[in-house]
Parts: structure tokens; C-alpha cells; sequence
């Protein structure tokens, strides 16, 4: 559906979403390096710096170094050890993050080629939702949505149903 202008459909419902809720004159820092979402939000007006690849679990330089009124995390919460060390020593007064969400059909992701492509975490809604009140901040705003895959059998048939993704905002109390 939206192939034509998006590489996957999770950019699209996630691009929509920051511009409903954020303005293109606040500054973001986008944790991970450049790529194509992050791309499609400089092709939008947002003004959007991204950290350098580091591992945040050890290196949390970026958050204090750089300016930015709003931290964003996209599919990266699940890679961290301890994503509350990121979020309690970041400068942001927004964050908008996404997660997949933890399916009960489906074993948490272990990349076969990668180690360093694992989900440490894979979340409940209830679990993001603890995670971002206990560093301070106040949820305005969530998403689920469930992810197709253009697979044949019983789980590509109930991810067709079952919300994979959830993206919140979220602003510092």
C-alpha cells in the first residue's frame, strides 16, 4: 500500500504520527545512525541529528553533547540492556519511541548471522508505558498496529491481527 513512497509501511504510520504531535522547528535527536526513516523525516522539514552507531548501553555521550529538544527511538529500546539509563540521562522534554511488541506465538528475535542484532527486550505495552512514567515523563499519545507479512501459515496469518508495533510520545512532568 504505501510501497511506492515508503520502503515499509511502519514509516509511513510512524511519520504520520510525529507530525501530528511534533513542529518542525524542535530539534531531534534520533538515537541510531542515519537511515531511511530518519531520512524521511529530514525530507519533511524536521531537523533531526543522529548518534554515531555507539553502544548506548556503555556510551551515553550523545545525550549530554549534543542540543535537542526531543528524543526519538525507533526499534531500538529492544536492543539496550537498560534502556532507563538512556532515557533518565537524556536532555529531552519530548520522546517519541517505538518497540515491537512481545508476541506470544513468536520466540523473541536472535539474528543467526549477528550478535549484536538480538532483542534483549521485547515489550508489553504496560512495560514501555512503566518504563517511560518511572524516568519522568507523562504519556500523551500511543499506537499499535499489527505487521503483515506476505508469508503463508498460522503465524504470518496472526500477525495479520496481533499489534506488533507501538509508538508513543511522551513529554518530561
Amino acid at each position: 500500500m504505501y510501497e511506492k513512497t515508503y520502503p515499509k509501511e511502519r514509516f509511513k504510520i510512524t511519520l504520520d504520527f510525529i507530525k501530528k504531535h511534533l513542529s518542525t522547528d524542535e530539534q531531534i535527536l534520533d538515537l541510531g545512525v542515519e537511515n531511511p526513516l530518519s531520512s524521511l523525516m529530514k525530507q519533511s522539514g524536521f531537523k533531526v541529528i543522529n548518534t554515531s552507531g555507539e553502544d548506548l548501553d556503555d556510551d551515553q555521550t550523545a545525550l549530554q553533547k549534543n542540543n535537542y529538544e526531543v528524543l526519538t527511538a525507533f526499534e531500538i529500546f529492544e536492543h539496550l540492556l537498560n534502556p532507563y539509563t538512556v532515557l533518565k540521562n537524556c536532555k529531552a522534554n519530548k520522546i517519541v519511541i517505538s518497540v515491537p511488541l512481545k508476541l506470544w506465538f513468536a520466540p523473541a528475535y536472535q539474528s543467526k548471522t549477528d550478535s549484536r542484532d538480538r532483542h534483549f527486550h521485547e515489550f508489553e505495552e504496560w512495560q514501555l508505558d512503566w518504563l517511560i512514567e518511572k524516568c519522568g515523563y507523562k504519556i500523551i499519545d500511543r499506537k499499535k498496529w499489527a505487521h503483515k507479512v506476505g508469508k503463508w501459515g498460522f503465524r504470518p496469518f496472526l500477525r495479520r491481527f496481533t499489534p506488533r508495533y507501538y509508538l508513543i510520545i511522551a513529554e518530561k512532568i
